[in-house]
């Protein structure tokens, strides 16, 4: 049941660790170094691997056995559908989380970074260094620029390219890309309770720029006890500590006109 299966018409060259259960299905090509977790699922023309797309690296280093470079990193139980294709990192590992869906022809570029329980519905395209918090999901499509953060269990559109940083836990569409709405939906299925989906969507109403306000009203609710979803804490401070943040709208707010 946990053996690892691998079509005859695959290449997986050396420096590829794969886990037990992993199935690799026909023309995939994976490239070391890469790491695939227990019980992943490589579809049909997949392709880990290979050199990044910038014009300083060289293009056939990883058919020449040089492996010294960093890595593509897949975790367990991750799904990987026909032709996505995922490249090796510049100065980080290229890393997918455990438990994500990316479905067909999506493309994750050098140095980016994939929580655990992300879906990258078909088509998307992530920029090289960008990040994806755990539980995202990213409609058909999505365009994520380079060096641009996605917030955890935040849902982004169909077709919308993400130009700048969406906030954790909230629905962003458009172009240009706007934070409408929490993720209701996704946050009570991730078991977020009704007292804590109240205040975030205070906090949400607080602040036309970011999105989520503030995290001084995050570290205490209510008489100072704090709030008990670790997870919100956890989420909101990433966010309001993002280095280089550039943070997307809300939906109606003014735009800021530089002076």
């Amino acid at each position: 049941m946990d053996a690892t299966r691998v079509h005859e018409t695959a290449f997986v060259g050396p420096g590829v660790a794969l886990g037990a259960g992993v199935v690799v299905g026909p023309f995939a090509v994976l490239l070391g170094p890469a790491t695939v977790g227990d019980h992943v699922w490589v579809g049909p023309g997949v392709h880990l691997g290979g050199a990044p797309e910038m014009s300083s690296e060289r293009r056939n280093r990883a058919w020449d056995g040089d492996l010294d470079h960093h890595a593509v990193v897949v975790g367990e139980h991750t799904v990987l559908r026909d032709g996505v294709v995922v490249h090796h990192g510049s100065w980080r590992p290229t890393t997918i989380g455990s438990h994500c869906q990316l479905f067909s022809r999506a493309y994750v570029a050098h140095d980016v970074v994939v929580g655990d329980r992300v879906t990258l519905s078909a088509g998307v395209s992530i920029g090289g260094h960008a990040t994806v918090r755990d539980g995202a999901n990213l409609g058909l499509n999505v365009s994520v620029h380079q060096r641009r953060s996605v917030g955890a269990l935040a849902m982004v559109g169909m077709g919308t390219p993400v130009t700048r940083d969406v906030p954790p836990f909230v629905q962003a569409y458009g172009s240009p890309v706007r934070v409408h709405a929490l993720n209701a939906v996704g946050l009570r299925r991730a078991g977020v309770d009704d007292d804590d989906l109240g205040r975030l969507a205070g906090l949400l109403r607080a602040d036309g720029v970011a999105g989520i306000a503030g995290v001084a009203g995050v570290e205490s609710g209510p008489g100072g006890t704090g709030w008990h979803d670790q997870t919100i804490r956890r989420e909101l401070h990433w966010w309001h500590t993002l280095p280089d943040r550039m943070p997307a709208r809300l939906a109606g707010a003014p735009a800021v006109v530089p002076s």
